[in-house]
């Protein structure tokens, strides 16, 4: 929706569930940002801002791009933003949701040591001065020259996000973004293309190959690294999400097996993510994944390998959700996903996809047998006015197909 002005801006935000805003600096009144954030709270409002970074207003707003950018690209970079408010909001529901049952969840660190951005590609005058930019800013940037120099570097250390240098066919970059997605530890990391020439890339194809960002060949350089410092600051704070979420996998309210959610614990705090939902207007949806009674599951429990395989099928639901789900273990063959901000049609899509990759994996039957799949059957619901999160679970669950 486009609102003329800030005030009908004001009303769209208070009345509708916005997750984001894209909006023109030298427009905005002073103090605008401001008003617009806190008419949308408790909802954390993502703000794209149009301008310079030095235009008021320009400092409070999550990312500035000095052009206006390709809507494929807007919609890309707002998604980006809004999952990483989700995070944030599913991080404080976390803790409160531990501390009810005393345990102290650890604030998530940034870390001390200054944002990691490799640059790969050959040299040239304008990928040395985006380098020297992001140098400026703070950054520690290490140049590869060839995809192979490239990969060398992303296994032997950290990075917080990575710049590819596209030629004319955009080879090099597209080999090392095809690596990088097949390989789990590189696979977060954002990637942004940077153009050499002046083209019309195709956008929708660069994104589904996994880049973060394309900057075009005129994207001035301090834009080109402010855009990249934003997705490596974006993707250190996830990191340290995660790390802070995963430092209590080993207590007892957990399922000692998986290092999931247990029963309980999953209950009283999907109960706490239902009630911010409605607080912030947040669509909240629930997947259950459930082991099928076919006559292969029946010979493999037998057996009692189903049971032996069911820790590992328990770690891989916990790696392939975002940080801002919650995965837990409702039974010894059930598992459930809470997945904040997300519709019907993206939570049964997050399903089929884990229950895709685990029915990729073959697990040990004994001597003598054949390794035996799981595939999982998956059931889906997105919460709706005045459900209770009991319901919301049941009905989940009777979906299961």
């Amino acid at each position: 929706m486009t609102a003329r002005s800030l005030n009908a801006a004001l009303l769209a935000v208070s009345d509708l569930p916005v997750d984001a805003a894209v909006v023109e600096l030298k427009s905005l009144a002073e103090g605008g940002l401001e008003r617009l954030r806190s008419a949308a709270a408790p909802r954390y409002l993502s703000i794209l801002g149009l301008g310079a970074a030095s235009d008021p207003g320009g400092d409070g707003c999550d990312l500035v791009v000095s052009t206006h950018p390709h809507p494929l690209q807007t919609a890309f970079r707002l998604e980006q933003l809004t999952r990483a408010a989700v995070a944030e909001e599913e991080f404080r529901l976390r803790r409160a949701t531990f501390a009810g049952h005393g345990v102290d969840l650890p604030e998530p660190t940034m870390g001390d040591t200054p944002l990691q951005v490799l640059t790969a590609g050959a040299a040239d005058r304008r990928f040395l001065a985006l380098s020297n930019a992001l140098a400026a800013a703070g950054a520690e940037a290490v140049a590869a020259p060839t995809p192979y120099t490239a990969f060398d570097y992303l296994h032997e250390r950290a990075f917080d996000a990575a710049v590819l240098w596209g030629d004319r066919d955009h080879a090099p970059a597209l080999s090392i973004a095809a690596g990088m997605r097949r390989n789990t530890r590189l696979y977060h990391i954002p990637l942004t293309l940077y153009l050499r020439e002046k083209v019309e890339p195709d956008l929708a194809a660069l994104f589904e190959r996994g880049f973060a960002d394309v900057a075009a060949a005129e994207t001035s350089e301090e834009e080109a690294a402010e855009r990249v410092l934003a997705l490596a600051r974006n993707h250190r704070r996830r990191q340290g999400l995660r790390r802070a979420l995963d430092a209590v996998r080993g207590c007892d309210l957990m399922d000692p097996e998986t290092g999931l959610f247990s029963r309980d614990l999953f209950a009283a705090h999907l109960a706490r993510i239902a009630k911010g939902a409605r607080e912030r207007n947040r669509r909240l949806s629930v997947c259950v994944l459930r082991v099928p009674n076919s006559e292969t599951m029946a010979a493999v429990r037998a057996g009692g390998w189903l049971e032996r395989a069911m820790p590992q099928i328990g770690a891989m639901v916990s790696r392939l959700v975002r940080v801002e789900d919650t995965a837990a273990r409702l039974s010894s063959e059930t598992f459930a996903l809470a997945l904040p901000a997300a519709d019907h049609a993206a939570a049964r899509l997050t399903a089929e996809r884990i229950a895709a990759v685990i029915a990729c994996t073959a697990f040990d039957a004994g001597p003598n047998r054949s390794p035996f799949v799981v595939e999982l059957d998956v059931g889906v619901a997105e919460m709706q006015p005045d459900e209770t999160p009991a319901a919301l679970l049941e009905r989940a669950s009777a979906q299961v197909s």
